[in-house]
């Protein structure tokens, strides 16, 4: 029941983003912004958290997760550090993230060779 739950979530997730492809004029760099900021509202609001704690990876693996993520740990290192944490939380709870994406990047790039576009 967990990945059905999860592959209807991620998967309501990508519908919308593809009806924001097709329907708008909107660029692809503007709708994933878009997911983040609305992670972090939903987040911050405390709309998210029951969601995922539903649907497990369907919410938390797309970037609307990342943006839950964010405002996550801006909340937790706020409440322990004070405003300080505003600016260090939320790099500091997604850093795992953050490392595995920039090392697969190079592990990647090494593997095959980038070409540039053009």
């Amino acid at each position: 029941m967990e990945y059905l739950k999860a592959f209807l979530v991620g998967g309501l997730f990508c519908i919308i983003g593809q009806i924001l492809i097709d329907k708008t004029k909107l660029t692809p760099a503007r709708i994933l912004v878009a997911y983040v900021v609305s992670g972090v509202v939903l987040g911050a609001i405390g709309v998210y958290k029951p969601l995922a704690e539903w649907a497990g990876a369907g919410a938390t693996v797309p970037l609307t997760g990342f943006g839950y993520l964010l405002a996550k740990g801006v909340k937790e290192a706020v409440a322990e550090k004070g405003l300080l944490g505003a600016l260090t939380g939320g790099v500091t709870s997604a850093a795992g993230g953050i490392t595995a994406a920039i090392f697969l990047g190079v592990v990647v790039a090494l593997i095959f060779k980038p070409k540039p576009k053009g």
